[in-house]
């Protein structure tokens, strides 16, 4: 798989880069990371990427020019390209799946207030990452890159199966030695070596938690018998 950012900040990426997932991700032949500067493509010799807005209005917003060079220069005929704004559709781990299953993204890391809305025109999807503002697209660049890197292989498959949200539901708790910590102990269910009972004792809390922190989970979500069961159990033991 291949993913380009395009940045003006590319010195962000540099440590990134040398993170653990990411770079056996790329040694291994799974991933190909470029990070492109949009600035190469600004004219000038101050290279300029931003400027005020017509119209009038605070700060300033990228130039379209250099963006759309950068992107062409980039773009083949299996890329997806992909913009970062408070417009676009909440990431979710469905949408990581779909990116993960991509040939080639493309992604356009913002800066300033925001981008011409000419490089909008451009973008195959517009993605938001919540209901908040960060002063450029790169943290956002690298969520979405590291999502998918964990899908890649780079770990091992039964890591992620159980992870919150990739079966709808938030994780269970989980613990470590020692059993006892002063006081605090691990729950004997997880001591008692009946994998059926842990299996149901986890979904159980998966179940709570998600009812508890997220409901909106389970509004739309399909409930097996067992599950209902469980929700049941739940409810009786909170009343």
């Amino acid at each position: 798989m291949r993913i380009t950012v395009l940045t003006v900040c590319p010195e962000v990426f540099d440590s990134f880069e040398e993170s653990v997932l990411v770079k056996r991700a790329r040694e291994r032949g799974l991933l190909e990371l470029n990070i492109t500067d949009i600035r190469n493509y600004a004219g000038g010799s101050f290279r300029h990427t931003d400027d005020s807005v017509y119209g009038g209005g605070a700060g300033m917003i990228l130039k379209c020019a250099p963006v759309l060079k950068a992107l062409q220069a980039v773009r083949t005929e299996h890329s997806h390209t992909v913009l970062f704004t408070p417009s676009g559709s909440v990431y979710d781990q469905k949408k990581v799946h779909a990116f993960a299953e991509m040939e080639d993204l493309v992604l356009i890391a913002g800066h300033y207030e925001g981008f011409d809305a000419r490089i909008l025109e451009e973008a195959d999807e517009e993605i938001s990452m919540g209901d908040y503002i960060l002063s450029g697209g790169e943290i956002p660049a690298m969520a979405v890159i590291d999502s998918i890197v964990r899908l890649l292989g780079v770990i091992r498959d039964e890591s992620t199966e159980e992870e919150s949200f990739e079966n709808g539901l938030l994780e269970y708790p989980q613990y470590t030695r020692p059993a006892d910590y002063e006081g605090r102990k691990v729950p004997d269910v997880l001591l008692s070596g009946d994998h059926e009972k842990i299996r149901r004792w986890r979904l159980k809390q998966s179940l709570k938690l998600t009812k508890e922190r997220r409901p909106d989970l389970l509004e739309n979500r399909i409930l097996s018998e067992e599950e209902k069961d469980l929700l049941q159990e739940i409810e009786e033991e909170t009343d």
